[in-house]
């Protein structure tokens, strides 16, 4: 750390992932799926592992998201942690007033996403027996 509440220095690599993870975060909540691409190698693979499914270079990446059929009504970032070629964000998306609680694991080679892995939990009710414990968070 570089002083009192400062972001640690990140390397000239770092900042560009950091960057392109800005862009690429922003695009996806716009709904620009050209933006949205950019920070994918062209054989990207990206994998959801609760339905089963790999997909295969950015071409069908994006295809697969241009024909979503319920464009998400929220985004929200809520933190990017990541150092070398290993990136994870935490986000929600909004689908039909359904919130998607969503973990992004990126690997990058040469500046682009060559591997995401991507989780989609669903909100659940927590359960009263251990209220005294906790604290409610959005």
């Amino acid at each position: 750390m570089n002083g009192k509440n400062k972001q640690p220095e990140l390397s000239i690599d770092e900042e560009q992932i950091r960057e392109a993870l800005n862009a690429h975060w922003q695009a996806s909540a716009v709904g620009n799926v050209n933006a949205e691409h950019d920070i994918y190698h062209d054989d990207a693979i990206c994998d959801y592992p609760q339905s089963g499914e790999r997909i295969l270079g950015r071409r069908n990446l994006q295809a697969l998201r241009s024909h979503h059929p319920g464009k998400p009504s929220g985004f929200n970032v809520r933190r990017v942690l990541g150092k070398g070629d290993l990136w994870i964000t935490e986000y929600i998306i909004t689908y039909q007033g359904q919130r998607a609680y969503t973990v992004s694991i990126m690997e990058f080679r040469n500046g682009k996403v060559v591997h995401e892995t991507q989780y989609f939990a669903d909100p659940f009710e927590a359960p009263a027996w251990r209220s005294q414990w906790v604290q409610q968070i959005e």
